[in-house]
């Protein structure tokens, strides 16, 4: 694919082409390769706990706020703190990976939240609940970003959107099983039961995870000096198409985290009114995620970057509309489109990231991780906040002003790709 077609720059396409000659580059994985089935599975568990970990507490909403006495708007706050904590501590986080090793790293960040993840069940209060999801979603913050960059480490470049899109799958499959698993726990046993065995599947995933990765064989540490990072980090924000899949990954997951956020509440209220056990079952339409992020490299190798997001952003927003009808069926069918569209699209953008930076990897990706979960962060506040004063139709209404932001950037980035083009050809 060439620059044109990607929005990337001439020099990373140059710099590609050498790796790809490089004997170095040959020794990585590769699909069929040796440990390629090991990581893979390492790291999709590693996105199961994650995910179960991280949102353990979405689907139980309107639980919590019963139990507590308080609106949706507070009670979102248990999301909010765990995807704000993971969004302020990623880039820290990513810092000591690069001179500890992306595996160590990612090894102490599931033993400490799943640590974590065993005590919010014996939260005494809504305020204590909020303060451990906070320290959970710091601790979660050592898995994401090191992922990535693990990947772009040991994968050969050609097969790095496939292994991170089934990172990513693992990420859905552990927000689906969470949400279930608590939904159906719940409703027999109350949330704090639900969110114990959360926990527990958490260490089996952590635990399976530390056994099955392969250890890094081309990780070289880099330097804890604050000067270095924030070089590196500047000279990432400076670069135009990282800014714009930052923003990307932010304006999706803003339309997830609010649709998920408040969907429990829209779903147990008229005219549904679902069991709590239905509702979490709701949440096997993450399955359709699973499907569309692995299969994220073909859409790109058909369709070109850009022609992939404008595809997930158009099926995201006709997911959203369809969601505003008062049938169930109907609802059940946006959200599958709602979570097809998102998940390509991160996965899209995410894996560009990954390619585009050169150096800084670790740094690169936490940068679009931790806008990606501000992103996550600002959804399920405002997409509460919105429900509140307006019902579901104000939800949508944010979701669909986040993917005309998603479809303006690309736009912009297209535009920008083809001056450049025109100034080369000069």
């Amino acid at each position: 694919m060439t620059p044109a077609s990607t929005g990337a720059s001439t020099t990373v396409g140059a710099v590609t082409s050498v790796t790809a000659a490089d004997p170095v580059a040959d020794s990585r994985m590769t699909p069929g390769g040796p440990g390629y089935r090991r990581m893979s599975l390492a790291l999709f568990l590693a996105g199961v706990a994650t995910f179960a970990l991280l949102y353990s507490t979405q689907a139980l909403l309107p639980l919590i706020s019963g139990e507590f006495g308080v609106a949706a708007s507070e009670a979102s706050w248990t999301v909010a703190a765990a995807t704000g904590g993971l969004a302020l501590f990623v880039l820290p986080m990513s810092a000591l990976s690069e001179r500890f090793g992306r595996r160590t790293v990612m090894t102490a960040s599931l033993a400490v939240a799943v640590g974590v993840g065993l005590l919010v069940p014996f939260a005494p209060s809504l305020g204590v609940l909020v303060v451990l999801r906070a320290v959970q979603g710091a601790a979660l913050a050592g898995l994401p970003a090191s992922a990535q960059a693990y990947l772009a480490e040991e994968v050969r470049a050609k097969a790095l959107v496939t292994a991170i899109g089934l990172f990513v799958a693992g990420n859905s499959v552990g927000g689906m099983s969470g949400r279930v698993i608590t939904g159906w726990v719940a409703q027999e046993w109350g949330w704090r039961v639900a969110v114990g065995v959360i926990g527990a599947v958490a260490v089996a995933c952590a635990v399976a995870f530390r056994l099955l990765l392969p250890a890094p064989r081309h990780f070289t540490a880099g330097s804890l000096r604050p000067r270095v990072l924030l070089g590196t980090v500047r000279d990432h924000l400076a670069n135009p198409l990282l800014r714009r899949l930052y923003a990307i990954g932010a304006l999706f997951m803003t339309v997830f985290g609010g649709v998920y956020t408040v969907i429990g509440y829209r779903l147990t209220g008229a005219p549904f009114g679902l069991p709590q056990g239905v509702i979490g079952s709701i949440f096997l339409v993450y399955l359709v995620g699973t499907v569309s992020a692995s299969t994220a490299g073909r859409l790109v190798g058909r369709l070109g970057r850009r022609g992939a997001l404008y595809l997930a952003g158009g099926t995201t927003a006709a997911g959203l509309l369809l969601s505003l009808a008062p049938s169930l069926p109907l609802v059940l069918l946006g959200l599958v489109l709602i979570t097809a569209g998102f998940f390509a699209g991160h996965a899209v953008a995410s894996s560009a990231v990954s390619k585009t930076a050169t150096r800084g990897r670790a740094q690169a990706s936490a940068l679009y991780q931790s806008m990606y979960y501000v992103g996550s962060s600002v959804g399920s506040t405002v997409g509460a906040t919105a429900f509140h004063a307006a019902g579901w139709a104000g939800t949508v209404g944010v979701g669909l002003l986040a993917v005309v932001g998603v479809v303006t950037i690309t736009v912009l980035g297209s535009v920008a790709a083809r001056r450049t083009v025109a100034a080369h050809a000069h």
